[in-house]
């Protein structure tokens, strides 16, 4: 009788999608991750080995506007029903890239997997986030570390899976951090 009484709860209205998974990653992913990571950085030249890092109340302002961005993005990259790109799009460079047509069902058919990748990313960008609200240069540069790894690991899943060289290079990228985290 109780239950007969309670009121139902409205469904949540569908959202428009009206951004595909490309439109977000060249809007707001690519351009807050290029940010952050010159933001950050070791430059050895003609005038030795010297660091480049945000000084100022208002570059590490910049920093963590980008990493908020980054943090918030996979929530759109996830929502379900994101088509991977706009119907009749190409890969730039179709003899690396899948296809927006390849991409979409490997996305399609593990969406948790997908999911799991995005939320690798959030971590790494809550990690640079802490590490603006701290102004922690050493944080920031080990936090652009971790959103490289989380990038390169989705991008070779679902953007380039067959690019042997970028395989190569991602396995020996995790030895070397492997064999780094084991000397600490």
């Amino acid at each position: 009788m109780a239950a007969a009484c309670a009121k139902a709860t409205p469904a949540e209205p569908e959202l428009p999608k009206p951004a595909t998974i490309k439109d977000i990653m060249d809007s707001m992913v690519d351009p807050s991750g290029d940010f952050l990571f010159e933001s950050v950085a070791q430059i050895a030249d003609e005038k030795g080995i010297r660091e480049k890092a945000p000084e100022t109340d208002e570059e590490w302002k910049d920093v963590r506007t980008r990493a908020i961005i980054l943090l918030e993005a996979p929530n759109l990259l996830v929502m379900p029903g994101r088509k991977v790109a706009q119907p009749g799009e190409k890969s730039k460079n179709p003899a690396v890239e899948l296809s927006p047509e390849q991409i979409q069902p490997l996305i399609d058919g593990d969406r948790l997997s997908f999911i799991r990748r995005a939320g690798v990313l959030q971590d790494a960008a809550a990690a640079a986030l802490k590490a603006a609200d701290a102004k922690d240069k050493n944080a920031l540069f080990d936090a652009l570390q971790k959103i490289d790894h989380a990038c390169e690991n989705c991008h070779l899943q679902y953007w380039y899976p067959n690019d042997e060289r970028a395989r190569a290079a991602a396995a020996a990228e995790a030895a070397r951090m492997k064999a780094a985290g084991e000397q600490k």
